[in-house]
């Protein structure tokens, strides 16, 4: 998988997980995610993590608990095609997101969106 990585503050706009699920499109619509959160800001994050135990949650599912604003410290979003990772959506420190695809043309619409975005 290659990466980029921005940071998560635009001026004064923070780059959310809902925002990014939805930057995500067609691509992110059918994955199953698991979510690890190391610092718990918000209830939906405990919620995040039981139901990404066992087989994981659907896309629209992680969008519903992201929304409305969500931002999220130390946490990390595994999507998963199958059994295959195929997407990694890293928030550090509330500050800056990594993102890790199988699929270039994920990180191109990013970079698009993030023009700030460098390669890992």
């Amino acid at each position: 998988m290659k990466g980029i990585t921005f940071p998560a503050w635009h001026e004064k706009h923070c780059v959310t997980l809902a925002e990014l699920l939805v930057r995500l499109g067609s691509f992110g619509l059918n994955l199953t995610w698991r979510v690890e959160c190391d610092e718990v800001v918000d209830p939906r994050c405990a919620e995040m993590e039981r139901l990404s135990a066992g087989e994981g949650m659907d896309t629209l599912t992680l969008l519903s608990l992201t929304t409305p604003f969500l931002q999220l410290i130390d946490a990390e979003a595994r999507g998963f095609a199958g059994d295959e990772l195929v997407l990694v959506l890293t928030e550090f420190d509330s500050s800056l997101w990594d993102v890790r695809a199988a699929d270039e043309r994920v990180l191109s619409e990013l970079r698009h969106h993030y023009p700030g975005a460098r390669d890992l």
